[in-house]
């Protein structure tokens, strides 16, 4: 009878102590964490995240390269259209014996000097020249197009990271909310296996729900390290880490119409923009291949100086200009204008084919886009009181566990029931934000009163 009040005794006291360690360990690893995460983080808002991809993301900064090479091009098309001139100068010495046969006061020897200024103008050139000129400088608008669409899809994939973020942080919250749950009930069981009014398996299923709280706080936990690691590389900054600040906490506005949604896109898409400027420069580029067996006139002069000396006295120096018009008309080409036409039609109709393609494509995006909104919408407010009643719940069926008018059985499945809500909730309202942004992305609307400024 001594041996077995002993090792209840000795029992009771394992009991009494494994939680007090769990919650030292559980109290450590999220201080050791944030201790860890304090040197060199840069905890962003959602603005900060946003402004900082529209300076660092690098597929923003290839877009702004891409427009630099358009100009670039638009300056070199320019250039046909003005004057070139040239500057030369050059020194020629010769000798020919063979001029000895005509008496020996021939001038065997010949140096030539001369310094010359030549200008170069195309007058009429069937159209080639300003239809280069007028492609280049759409060029330029397809180049802004470029820089819209890749700040809007960063806009889109910062946004959607930086909402898993918080979400990721949300699972945690409930996960460790559930865990201080668990350990309650364990020293609840422990408490009433002193005074004898619970048993060793009360005990122990109470530690081994504990226990299995513990992965969904490190899956949480790993889903948060994921998250900000992705969030750092579409923003592209040099930070060693970076972290979020901010809440799911969202107001569900009124939902988007799907004809009014549609009848945006085609006003606002980058990428309907940058095909349809596209199909101008191809335009051009007919008329620029169609000028290619046509006449064209030059406007050609020259001014400078000039000096010759043949030997024997045979010396002379003086001005020299020439001025005159050219034209030149390629009669036959070999058909190679033909072909040219022919490849930049086939083109222009490659391209309007694409048009047709991304006007559907953009149709179904925005509708399931409108489709996702009123889906996260509807879920929220289904869920919006579900939270509350599950946690009244628990708290009457812990209660009645605790007057032992209630089973164990009971108080789980009120706990799993207020998990899942939170849960449900937490992932809703970042699904409904996710689904803002990419209405806003479907519709070409997102970051527009941005790029205004």
């Amino acid at each position: 009878m001594n041996r077995m009040t002993t090792m209840t005794g000795w029992r009771s006291l394992i009991f009494l102590i494994v939680p007090f360690w769990l919650i030292i360990i559980l109290g450590a690893l999220p201080f050791s964490a944030a201790y860890g995460e304090e040197k060199g983080i840069e905890v962003l808002t959602l603005e900060d995240a946003l402004r900082i991809a529209a300076e660092k993301n690098r597929d923003i900064l290839k877009a702004l390269e891409y427009r630099n090479l358009v100009e670039a091009i638009y300056v070199t098309e320019r250039a046909a259209t003005l004057p070139q001139i040239i500057l030369s100068t050059y020194i020629n010495f010769g000798k020919d014996e063979s001029q000895r046969a005509f008496g020996s006061n021939s001038p065997i020897g010949r140096n030539t000097r001369s310094a010359e200024v030549g200008l170069s103008q195309a007058l009429f050139t069937w159209g080639q020249v300003g239809a280069a000129i007028r492609a280049a400088k759409v060029g330029m608008a397809t180049a802004d197009d470029q820089l819209r669409i890749f700040r809007q899809a960063a806009a889109r994939d910062v946004s959607a990271s930086f909402y898993d973020t918080l979400l990721a942080k949300e699972l945690r919250t409930i996960a460790k909310q559930n865990v201080e749950q668990k350990i309650r009930h364990y020293d609840e069981a422990q408490k009433k296996y002193a005074i004898g009014v619970a048993t060793d398996y009360d005990v122990l299923s109470a530690k081994v729900d504990v226990e299995n709280a513990q992965p969904p706080t490190i899956q949480a936990e790993n889903l948060i390290r994921i998250s900000r690691e992705t969030l750092r590389l579409l923003l592209g900054t040099p930070a060693d880490e970076v972290d979020v600040m901010g809440t799911l906490d969202i107001k569900i506005l009124p939902y988007p119409k799907y004809p009014e949604a549609e009848e945006m896109a085609k006003q606002s898409r980058p990428e309907l923009s940058d095909l349809r400027h596209r199909i101008q420069v191809a335009e051009e580029l007919i008329k620029i291949a169609n000028a290619g067996d046509k006449p064209r006139l030059d406007l050609k002069a020259t001014y400078g100086w000039r000096n010759f000396d043949l030997g024997h006295d045979f010396r002379e120096t003086g001005q020299a200009w020439s001025a005159g018009l050219f034209v030149t008309y390629p009669i036959f080409d070999g058909l190679r204008t033909r072909g040219q036409v022919a490849q930049v039609k086939s083109h222009l109709a490659d391209l309007k084919i694409d048009e047709s393609k991304l006007l559907g494509a953009i149709r179904l995006e925005v509708r399931n886009a409108v489709n996702a909104v009123i889906e996260a919408g509807e879920i929220i407010k289904a869920l919006s009181e579900t939270v509350g009643r599950a946690e009244h719940l628990l708290g009457m069926a812990e209660k009645g566990y605790e007057y032992g008018v209630k089973t164990k059985l009971e108080v789980d499945d009120a706990e799993l029931n207020v998990v899942q809500a939170k849960a449900n909730l937490a992932r809703a309202k970042r699904n409904y934000l996710v689904a803002r942004v990419t209405y806003e992305y479907a519709t070409g609307t997102l970051g527009k009163k941005e790029e205004k400024h």
